[in-house]
This record gives structure tokens, sequence and C-alpha cells, in this order.
């Protein structure tokens, strides 16, 4: 019998068809034979996404078509055995709100995956057209924002801060440490520092409720099948937060022109009717939904998201032990297309026309409430 050639040692080649292919049979997945040496029957998507590999499996059946879910990295800096429990916990919780996709099967961290992967359903869709897709956006957020919260000991592997506010401050505060490392201009760091001393040390309104949250929230990680219903497909930084925070992600500047095919400028006028929108609809739940604090997390959103593109520029360049199974930002993982997008994304949000025209926003969407 002929012997298929080792997948090749570069991650940023793309996923790993033959090992994947290889745990989907000892995990009991029924592949049809394809020609010898080739996986072609595995379908991997673009590589869009700094964190994981995405293929189509061949398997279809009356539930539909799935798709293998591998990481490359941990966004939470866990080892690779945690990364996937918290992924499963993640998928599991969050398929109960009809907007996400349903969670099939999980398969190991073993020699063939190092990093393990989910199977999950493989949504038929396209990408989110704003601002017209934002209604149904805005449902698919209120939808999770409105599940049942579990007890408290219950939540765990999935974050679940004591003060979610001050955590978010925390993670702000950790990645402005890679400002000094980030060459930014002599214009734009003053503008994110007077930003970052701007963020209230707590709430405007104190005792603001929490959610289950995707924590990812961007128009490119949504779906929008035939049907019109819009699916959040990203779900690996789930944890119990203020949804302020998703509906920051959802809507900034930051957000709205990261993907190239979900790419789109809003108005203060989509603003406030996404705003409105998902306001009616958790006062349907009970949650509280105080203006002045889906304001301090807008502004904390973005920030994050700021401090972020500072540490991946500092970051990108590192040479990571190849055995590193946590947080791992390094170009190397992924294919030279898509780290170019990063960097064109990171350099124009990072400039200062840019912090200023947010900056602008927020204030003119504070006074709009």
């Amino acid at each position: 019998m002929e012997k298929c050639a080792p997948p090749k040692p570069s991650e940023r080649d793309g996923p790993p068809l033959a090992a994947l292919k290889q745990s989907l049979s000892r995990h009991g997945w029924p592949l049809p034979q394809p020609p010898a040496c080739t996986d072609s029957l595995l379908q991997p998507l673009a590589d869009t996404g700094l964190a994981h590999w995405h293929v189509r499996l061949p398997h279809g059946s009356e539930d539909g078509a799935w798709l293998a879910r591998l990481p490359k990295q941990s966004q939470l800096g866990l080892d690779a055995a945690s990364n996937l429990n918290y992924q499963v916990a993640c998928f599991t919780r969050a398929q109960a709100s009809g907007h996400t996709p349903r969670l099939n099967d999980w398969l190991p961290c073993d020699e063939l995956l190092p990093r393990g992967g989910l199977v999950v359903e493989a949504i038929d869709g396209r990408s989110a057209r704003l601002p017209s897709d934002l209604p149904a956006m805005t449902t698919a957020l209120a939808s999770l924002h409105s599940l049942p919260l579990p007890a408290l000991e219950q939540r765990s592997p999935l974050l679940s801060p004591a003060d979610p506010w001050r955590d978010m401050l925390d993670d702000v505060r950790a990645q402005a440490r890679h400002l000094p490392d980030a060459n930014l201009s002599r214009h734009s760091l003053p503008l994110i520092e007077k930003a970052l001393s701007q963020l209230p040390s707590q709430l405007p309104v104190a005792n603001a409720a929490v959610s289950l949250i995707s924590f990812d929230a961007h128009p490119g990680n949504f779906l929008i099948t035939p049907e019109g219903r819009a699916v959040l497909v990203d779900l690996e930084k789930c944890r119990y937060s203020l949804p302020g925070f998703d509906l920051a992600h959802m809507s900034l500047y930051t957000s709205t022109t990261w993907d190239l095919h979900s790419r789109a400028v809003l108005f203060i006028e989509d603003l406030v009717a996404l705003y409105q929108r998902w306001r009616a609809r958790m006062t349907e739940s009970g949650r509280d939904t105080h203006w002045r604090n889906l304001m301090a997390c807008r502004h904390a959103m973005w920030l994050w998201s700021l401090t972020w593109c500072a540490k991946w520029r500092a970051q990108q360049h590192q040479q990571i032990d190849r055995r590193h199974r946590g947080e791992d930002w390094s170009a190397q993982l992924s294919q030279a297309a898509l780290v170019d997008h990063v960097a064109d994304r990171v350099d124009h949000y990072l400039s200062a026309p840019i912090i200023q025209r947010v900056t602008d926003e927020l204030a003119e969407l504070a006074d709009a409430g």
C-alpha cells in the first residue's frame, strides 16, 4: 500500500488535514475513502481567523452538515486541554439561544491534534450586511443575553468575575503595557492615554446585571441564513459578564470595518436604533439596560480593542516555541494574506485620525440616550 507523506511541519501552511482525517476515523466518524494520499473530501475554509482553522467535513446527515474547528492557539492563554474544555462549554451553553451553531462532538488533544478540535454545525449563510442585518444580529445577542443564569458554582469553566467591570479594566490595563513597544505615532499615544484616563473606576449605575456573553461579537463572526436568522459562529471567549461589551463589539468602528465581507461604517442613527432595539428585548426579560452603563461598556470595549491592536503589533514577530499551547499572536500561525490584513487594520485603528473619530462618536452617542 502506498504511504502518504507526513503533513508539512509549518502551521502557517494551513490545517493539518491528514491528522484531522486520522483523528476523525479514530473517533468513529464514517469518512468515505478518497484517492490514495489525498484528503480532498475534507474542505478547508479560507484562513480568516487568527485563532482557528475550519474544515468542512464530507459526512452529511439529516441533522445537516458539520465543520471541524481546530484551534491554532488559545486567546485566553489556556493550555490545550483547558482551551478545548472551555470551548466545549461555550458552545454547549450558548446553543440554547437558538442563534449559535450546535455542538456535535469534540476531538481529543493527542499526538494527531495537539490542540484537539470541535465538530460543530456548519452554518450555510452569507456574511452580514450592515446596517440592514443589525436587527437580526441584535436579536441574536438579546437571545444569548436573556438565557437564564446558572448558579455561581455551576458557571465554571467559563469566566465569571465577581466584578466584571473591574475585570475588564484589568484586561485593558494589562494590554496597555504593550503600548511602548507598539511603535505608535507621537500623535496617537497621547490620545490613547487620555482615553484610558477617562475610563471610570466603576460603572455609573451600580449592580448591573450580568449575562452569558460572547466577548467576540464583531460582525465578521455572524452568518445570516437564507431565512434571515443571524448566527454567531465564534464562541471561544464566552463568559458571564456585562452584555454591553457585546453590543459595543458588534457596532464599534474597530469592529464594523474589520472584516472584508461585512465592512461598513455606521451612523449615529444606526447605533441608537441598535441599542434601543436591544433594550426593548432585554426589558422583556427583566434585565436592567441603563444607557450610561452601556456607554461605559462601549468606551471600555473600544479601548480593549485598541490595546489589543498594540499588543498584536508588539508580539506578531515573536518566535514562539511551537510546543506553546496558550496565547500566541505570532505571524507563524496564519497565512500571509491574513497577517497582512490584520496589520492593515491595526495600523488604521492605531492612527490618530481614527482614534479621534471614535472618541468623537463616543461623546455624540453618550448624549443620544
